[in-house]
């Protein structure tokens, strides 16, 4: 699936929940509201419990993720700081959500230089009434600085992102495929590989939906 740039819709989950974060994203000064500090305990200990489920020992989601292994015992004992470059590369390789490390919590905040994200919703829903296939759906507010970018490993099969800018100039997408969106135009592409994210006039603002299918 090749990026797109659009003023048009991604699909109705997305496009319902685009509508209802970009709308109440800003308040009336036009900043964005507070974030939460991230639960460091209850990262690691989610982090701890995935693997577990996965029958993962530390060491080998170290080497699955590029997280060392000092730094991933010390994530989950809840003695470091992710970043979200470490968060989406322990998700990727646990095949789980990034909402899900960070616990549902809503106003979760995660960054690194120049980039971060805040977690505003996340749901399950099914995908229609005829079957019984679910998706988790995240919604972030994604913050730019000016010039920043971020390369974000491949997620997993049928994992699709959804970006509406809300003000700036995005360049997005599945690299070598990035396409460039200002406010009011939408990106649209399959995460199953690498993909990047550039403002080339900003800082950006923008709403990132990202629907996960359940396997």
């Amino acid at each position: 699936m090749t990026s797109r740039a659009t003023t048009p819709r991604p699909g109705r989950a997305a496009q319902t929940r685009m509508a209802s974060a970009s709308g109440s994203a800003l308040p009336q000064n036009g900043e964005p509201a507070a974030a939460v500090l991230p639960d460091l305990a209850a990262i690691g200990e989610r982090i701890r419990s995935l693997r577990s489920e996965r029958a993962m020992s530390l060491r080998a989601l170290a080497e699955a993720s590029g997280v060392g292994v000092a730094s991933l015992s010390q994530l989950e004992n809840g003695q470091r700081n992710p970043t979200l470059a470490t968060l989406y590369a322990l998700a990727g390789a646990l095949g789980a959500p990034l909402a899900l490390l960070l616990d549902a919590r809503a106003g979760s905040s995660v960054g690194g230089p120049g980039v971060s994200v805040r977690l505003l919703d996340t749901d399950v829903i099914g995908v229609d009434s005829d079957s019984s296939a679910q998706v988790t759906i995240e919604v972030y507010r994604l913050h730019l600085d000016s010039g920043a970018s971020r390369r974000s490993p491949a997620h997993g099969p049928g994992v699709v992102e959804h970006v509406q800018v809300l003000t700036g100039m995005l360049r997005a997408g599945r690299e070598g495929e990035e396409r460039e969106a200002s406010a009011g135009q939408n990106l649209e592409w399959v995460s199953d590989c690498p993909h990047t994210y550039r403002a080339l006039r900003g800082p950006v603002e923008a709403v990132l939906v990202i629907t996960t299918p359940l396997v």
